[in-house]
């Protein structure tokens, strides 16, 4: 009889551990990093751009807003896209709970490097990052997705369809407009930011932070990332007026099977 009572209750306590180490890890913000590989954007660029990054999670600036969260820590990917169909995640799902972890996610992103591909979907990123959010082992206070790109949405479905599908989840797209050459090629546009604020970013306490100079890549991603993960409240960048002109959301789109 004592067998058997012993044997249930190690069937219970393995049950119970079972389920424990099921339970998904709480997190302050699951972040997606979804980042443009478009040939409109130069190597140059992109080595600049991929740098910002890996100094952003190298920086104490970071570390310390990770650990001032209501749970002190978050989970990051990092995705490069660039058409249809053309997604990669460069880093998967990482735990971040210290400086530690945040300089090895830095270290494997630095290990990677940048590849080039055409087309710009930005509705078909927000679709992909939306399935890593919701495939996620982690339990995340806040889920955020946060585009970087040179161009507007020229290849998929309209992307303010792809915005709203995410924001009616609970999820806030953010954005970093870059907007340091001159407009030249066919599919870009002049005012990317007015584009990005209109057509792109969504959700409570959305902003974007437009780069216009070289210089200000790195600092301005590590802003953007320290604000996404302390949930600050967004200092507005562009105020919106009523005389403003409404900014064509279909401006490098093609008639498509998908805008059904």
């Amino acid at each position: 009889m004592r067998r058997w009572v012993l044997a249930c209750l190690a069937c219970v306590i393995c049950g119970a551990v079972g389920r424990s180490a099921e339970t998904p890890a709480e997190v302050d913000l699951a972040l997606v990093l979804a980042v443009d590989i478009s040939l409109s954007m130069t190597a140059d660029e992109q080595f600049v751009q991929r740098s910002g990054y890996v100094e952003a999670f190298r920086s104490p600036t970071v570390h310390q807003a990770v650990a001032q969260g209501q749970v002190g820590r978050i989970a990051v990917t990092y995705v490069e896209w660039a058409g249809v169909g053309n997604q990669r995640v460069v880093v998967p799902w990482t735990l971040i709970s210290g400086r530690k972890d945040a300089l090895a996610f830095a270290e494997r992103l630095s290990q990677s490097p940048p590849r080039r591909s055409t087309w710009t979907s930005i509705a078909s990123a927000i679709d992909f990052s939306v399935g890593l959010l919701t495939e996620t082992r982690f339990q995340p206070v806040r889920r955020v997705i946060d585009v970087s790109g040179d161009g507007p949405n020229n290849q998929g479905r309209p992307v303010t369809r792809a915005r709203d599908d995410a924001v009616a989840k609970g999820i806030v797209i953010n954005g970093l407009p870059l907007m340091i050459r001159e407009p030249s090629g066919p599919w870009d546009i002049k005012d990317l930011d007015l584009y990005y604020r209109d057509c792109v970013i969504g959700g409570t306490g959305s902003f974007m932070v437009p780069v216009r100079e070289r210089e200000q890549f790195a600092e301005a991603i590590r802003a953007k990332i320290v604000r996404e993960v302390a949930d600050r409240p967004p200092v507005p960048l562009i105020l919106r007026t009523q005389t403003a002109p409404a900014t064509n959301c279909f401006v490098g789109d093609r008639p498509s099977p998908d805008w059904d």
